[in-house]
C-alpha cells in the first residue's frame, strides 16, 4: 500500500487518528499493547512519514542507555558486554555514552534521557551524591546505578543500584596483608572526595590496620585517578617519603599494575621487597608479572542484575531496588608473607 497516511494506519489499527499521532510523537497516553500494535501495523507497511521519520525510527529503537564514567577503565568493558547481551535478549536495542568530564553525572543521566528518548538508563561508575528527586520523578524512566554507591541520604526509591561492600571488600584486601606480616601498608586511592567508592574504600582500610593495632598514617597515602600513569606516579611519590613501606593497597587495578611498574623501575622485586593487593580483578591482573593478588568484583552479575532490575521496573513487575552482591579476594603471587617486627 503506497501512500498512507495517518487515518490509514489508525483505521488499519483500529483507533482514532489522534492516537497514531501521540504515538509518532511518544506521548506517554497510550497503553503498551496498542503503542505495539500501531509500530507493528506501520513496520508492516513500511510507513514512514516524512515530517517524523526521525522521531519514528527513536520509538522503535527501543533504545536503553548506557553511561559509563571516564574511558580508562577496563574494568567496565566486561559489564558493558554482559548489558548489551541482556538488553538484545529483550528485544531493545543498547546506547553506550562516556561522560568524560567533571560534571555532575545525574544532570548527564537526565540530559541523556531526554535527548534519546530513552526507555532507561544504566549508569556505570560516578557520583551521585546530589540528586534532584523532583527531576528524576518527572522523566518517568527508570535509572540503575551501577558499580557505584549511592549515599545514605539519598531517597533510594526514586532509583535502584547494583553494587558490592566496597568497605568490606578493602578491610579483606588489607587484613590479608596485615596477617602476612606488613605494617607499613601504602594506599593509592581516589580518595575521601570520592564518596561513593573511594571513601568507602578509605574506612576498610583504616578498619584493617585498626584491627591489628596498626597506626594509620596519612603520609602512607596517596591520591590517584583511574588511570596507569596516576598510579605510577602516585607510587613514586610514596617511595620518595621513604616511610619503609612494605606493601601496598592500590583501590583499582589500573592504579595497582601502574604502582607495580614503578616499583619494578626503581629495581624493587615483587613481592620479594614490595607486596601489592589491587582491586577488580581485570583480564589483565592474570597476566601481568607477578600475576596481582586483588579483589573480585562480579563483572557479569553487576550487567545481568542492572539489565533485570530495569526491565522489571519497565514491566511494572517491581519497584526499585538495590543489590549488594559478594566479591572475593584472589590471591596470586604479588604478595609474600614477612617476618612480623
Amino acid at each position: 500500500m503506497q501512500n498512507m497516511n495517518i487515518k490509514d494506519i489508525a483505521k488499519i489499527a483500529g483507533v482514532a487518528p489522534s492516537t497514531v499521532s501521540r504515538v509518532l510523537n511518544n506521548r506517554p497516553d497510550v497503553s503498551e499493547r496498542t503503542r505495539k500494535r500501531i509500530l507493528a501495523i506501520m513496520e508492516q507497511y513500511n510507513y514512514i512519514p516524512n515530517n517524523s521519520a526521525r522521531n519514528l525510527k527513536m520509538i522503535e529503537s527501543n533504545a536503553i542507555g548506557v553511561l559509563v564514567k571516564g574511558i580508562y577503565n577496563p574494568f567496565f568493558s566486561k559489564i558493558i558486554q554482559s548489558i548489551e547481551e541482556k538488553i538484545a535478549e529483550q528485544g531493545y536495542s543498547m546506547t553506550l555514552n562516556y561522560n568524560y568530564d567533571d560534571s555532575n553525572d545525574i544532570d548527564t543521566a537526565i540530559t541523556l534521557i531526554k535527548e534519546k528518548r530513552l526507555e532507561g538508563l544504566i549508569c556505570l561508575g560516578g557520583n551521585f551524591e546530589y540528586i534532584d528527586e523532583q527531576q528524576i520523578l518527572s522523566l518517568n524512566t527508570p535509572i540503575v546505578i551501577a558499580s557505584a554507591n549511592i549515599i545514605d541520604q539519598q531517597n533510594k526509591s526514586i532509583l535502584s543500584s547494583v553494587t558490592i561492600d566496597n568497605e568490606k571488600a578493602a578491610f579483606e584486601a588489607v587484613d590479608y596483608l596485615c596477617n602476612l606480616g606488613h605494617t607499613k601498608i601504602g594506599m593509592i586511592t581516589t580518595g575521601e572526595s570520592d564518596r561513593s567508592i573511594g571513601r568507602l574504600r578509605i574506612q576498610g582500610y583504616k578498619k584493617a590496620l585498626q584491627k591489628h593495632h596498626i597506626k594509620v598514617q596519612k603520609e602512607l597515602m596517596e591520591i590517584g585517578e583511574y588511570t596507569f600513569d596516576s598510579g605510577f606516579n602516585a607510587m613514586e611519590r610514596l617511595f620518595d617519603k621513604d616511610l619503609g613501606m612494605t606493601a601496598l593497597f592500590a583501590t583499582s587495578d589500573i592504579m595497582a599494575i601502574g604502582a607495580a611498574k614503578a616499583a619494578l623501575s626503581r629495581g624493587f622485586i615483587i613481592p620479594d621487597d614490595i607486596s601489592i593487593v589491587g582491586f577488580d580483578d581485570i583480564e589483565y591482573t592474570r597476566y601481568f608479572h607477578p600475576s596481582l593478588t586483588t579483589i573480585k568484583q562480579p563483572q557479569v552479575e553487576i550487567g545481568y542484575n542492572s539489565v533485570e532490575i530495569l526491565f522489571d521496573i519497565l514491566k511494572k513487575e517491581k519497584e526499585h531496588r538495590h543489590v549488594i552482591l559478594k566479591t572475593e579476594l584472589v590471591k596470586r603471587n604479588s604478595c609474600k608473607q614477612i617476618s612480623k617486627e
